[in-house]
């Protein structure tokens, strides 16, 4: 079979491998579809300290099962959608219900070889966890793949507490920006705006997803007060990697306003300007997100499914596993929405 393999930074090779066997307790699949994102393009350009390649990469998975193991509940021909983010399941952190934060989490693609390949294992540990899902009649292989960033933004929208009659600030365009706008419509905020640094890419992004209103500029602050009457954002996500968003991100926000460090900061360059007086006299609240549980897969699932995050149209270009490098590079260039990888 054909498999995309991690091998160095700069260095990912379409090349030939086995297929895989899978053991006691395992589920192998047929990879149908799997997506792309921003992490990717940083694997390709920069490695990542969890992964010892060579490793297949490829972590929003979709696909139908070919062998269950010694597993009950799965047959052959079962569609299924497959976590990302692996918690143990045993730990403090889980015990208490935050498998988010498990400090033991591993992850497809980079623990365990992923989804840009045509078949694949999916781990025991992943079943422990109630990691791999159905999916739902009527969602296809390429939406399916979605859920799991879906479950990742659903994450943060519900730690930043978005909801009925919210104004909102989405700091960002690319696919996550377009999720983050369309989840919080479909959990009754009033008024949803779209803010990007790049004009083409919120352009294509805003004809899609149709915020309220989609902001760019020098004076993105100025334009937020504007628009809110001078009140502000009642929740800003910053849904890229900018330390310039999460400042200003602060100086948007409403009193009582919640601010959710979606996007994480390069490592070599973590440190922001907090203006702490912001916060105290606001009463601003400060959230960090961090992945997806298997719980909110699951839930993402079940938002596609009920129409009330379509997804569909946000999948912008769909290749084969051979052209795999061309869509990363599509991506890094900021020309689409959604990348999918169809092995």
């Amino acid at each position: 079979m054909k498999v995309a393999r991690f091998h160095a930074p700069g260095d990912i090779r379409v090349e030939e491998a086995a297929e895989p066997i899978a053991g006691p307790g395992e589920v192998k699949i047929r990879v149908r579809n799997c997506s792309t994102c921003g992490t990717d393009v940083k694997i390709l350009k920069h490695g990542h300290h969890h992964i010892r390649p060579p490793r297949v990469m490829g972590h929003e998975i979709a696909g139908e099962v070919v062998e269950a193991v010694d597993v009950d509940g799965w047959a052959p021909g079962d569609r299924v959608q497959v976590i990302a983010a692996i918690p143990c399941g045993k730990c403090a952190e889980c015990l208490r219900g935050r498998m988010t934060v498990c400090p033991n989490q591993e992850s497809m693609g980079y623990h365990y070889d992923g989804g840009f390949a045509e078949y694949m294992v999916v781990p025991a540990k992943v079943l422990a966890v109630d990691g791999l899902n159905r999916i739902p009649d009527g969602v296809g292989f390429a939406e399916a793949s979605v859920a799991e960033p879906l479950a990742c933004v659903l994450n943060g929208q519900e730690l930043a507490r978005v909801g009925e009659g919210d104004d909102v600030v989405i700091m960002g365009s690319g696919p996550i920006g377009c999720l983050h706008v369309r989840l919080a419509r479909s959990r009754g905020a009033a008024r949803v705006f779209l803010v990007d640094i790049n004009a083409e890419r919120l352009e294509m992004a805003a004809g899609l997803v149709r915020p309220d209103a989609a902001v760019h500029g020098e004076d993105v602050v100025e334009q937020i007060l504007k628009l809110t009457e001078g009140r502000g954002a009642d929740v800003v996500i910053t849904a890229a990697a900018s330390g310039a968003a999460q400042e200003q991100a602060l100086r948007m926000a409403a009193r009582q306003g919640r601010i959710s460090f979606f996007g994480g900061l390069p490592k070599d360059n973590p440190i922001i300007n907090c203006d702490s007086n912001l916060v105290h006299y606001r009463e601003l609240t400060i959230v960090g997100a961090n992945g997806s549980s298997p719980a909110h897969n699951a839930q993402a699932l079940r938002l596609i499914a009920d129409g009330a995050v379509p997804v569909s149209d946000l999948i912008t270009h769909r290749i084969p596993l051979p052209e795999v490098l061309e869509g990363l590079d599509i991506v890094s260039r900021g020309e689409a929405i959604k990348v999918t990888v169809e092995p």
